[in-house]
């Protein structure tokens, strides 16, 4: 078990790598402390990812997708595929994540993706969820221990593991495919996943909970953000993807997945993000939970 630690002001994140017989399932485990920070709240806004499980030790926190207000969040929540940011603001506290990859969406949930995309619910009351949940029963009893809580979720997901999940082979070939840079068009994405548009369309819809299109167009954008979020000196022209024609066409794709515009992203506070991104960088090899490259089941 490799695992790494990023630090922030008021903020401590460690990733935790999982084990190889879950690697085809699950891009990191995380561990998130949040220290004294007076009588206020940090704030930050989350990039489009895959789903992520959380649970949460006592601390307040509130989320919102998209255009959609702040809203408290359950202490386990289920964040579906997502394909805007996620503004979310915390207090002082304790969490434990684990990033879901497609395949693990399939083996871990009773549900389609694309009933959970843009949005988070409580995962201890959602019939699709609460055996997955139920990993985190007992996580936070006792002193703090990261690398026992992690090993806590690790034995709980491989009780899970014995699920059959039909069409295993060709949901990793559609990933593997959607994380290619050289893969642009569609027409090229169904070519490498060895399969038609149609059912590509199909099985996107069902286990990555988007169209392939809308798919490719996230991957093109936040291969983009990574590049200018973990070099400062970059601007946003030089950091932009080779699947862009101009800048104005990145422009446009901020707006959909951010909600905002660049120049508007780049004057917030990054404080929780940067240290996350920094840490996974280091960890995993990728800086952002949809830029990383299963492994074979």
């Amino acid at each position: 078990m490799r695992s790494n630690s990023a630090d922030a002001p008021a903020i401590r994140i460690r990733f935790v790598m999982p084990g190889p017989d879950l690697a085809p399932f699950v891009t990191t485990l995380y561990h998130m402390e949040v220290g004294n920070i007076g009588g206020g709240f940090l704030e930050d806004w989350l990039h489009p990812e895959w789903a992520n499980l959380r649970f949460r030790q006592g601390s307040e926190l509130e989320a919102g997708i998209g255009p959609d207000p702040l809203a408290p969040v359950p202490s386990t929540v289920m964040t579906g595929p997502t394909s805007m940011c996620t503004r979310f603001r915390i207090r002082q506290g304790r969490f434990w994540g684990v990033g879901l990859l497609p395949l693990g969406w399939a083996t871990f949930c009773r549900a389609d993706a694309s009933e959970y995309r843009d949005r988070f619910c409580d995962a201890t009351v959602d019939d699709g969820l609460t055996d997955l949940a139920g990993i985190g029963v007992g996580l936070f009893n006792g002193p703090m221990d990261v690398v026992g809580e992690a090993l806590h979720l690790q034995l709980g997901l491989r009780r899970l593991l014995d699920r059959q999940v039909s069409g295993e082979e060709r949901i990793a070939r559609v990933n593997a495919a959607l994380v290619d840079p050289e893969v642009n068009s569609v027409a090229e994405f169904a070519e490498h996943a060895a399969m038609s548009p149609r059912t590509l369309e199909r099985l996107c819809r069902k286990v990555f909970g988007f169209p392939p299109k809308l798919l490719l167009r996230r991957q093109r954008f936040l291969r983009s953000l990574a590049r200018y979020m973990l070099d400062h000196s970059m601007s946003w022209i030089d950091s932009l993807d080779c699947a862009y024609h101009d800048q104005a066409h990145f422009v446009r794709d901020f707006h959909r997945f951010m909600t905002m515009s660049p120049s508007a992203y780049a004057k917030l506070e990054h404080p929780i993000l940067m240290a996350a991104m920094r840490g996974r960088m280091e960890a995993a090899g990728q800086a952002m939970q949809v830029l990383h490259e299963p492994a074979k089941a």
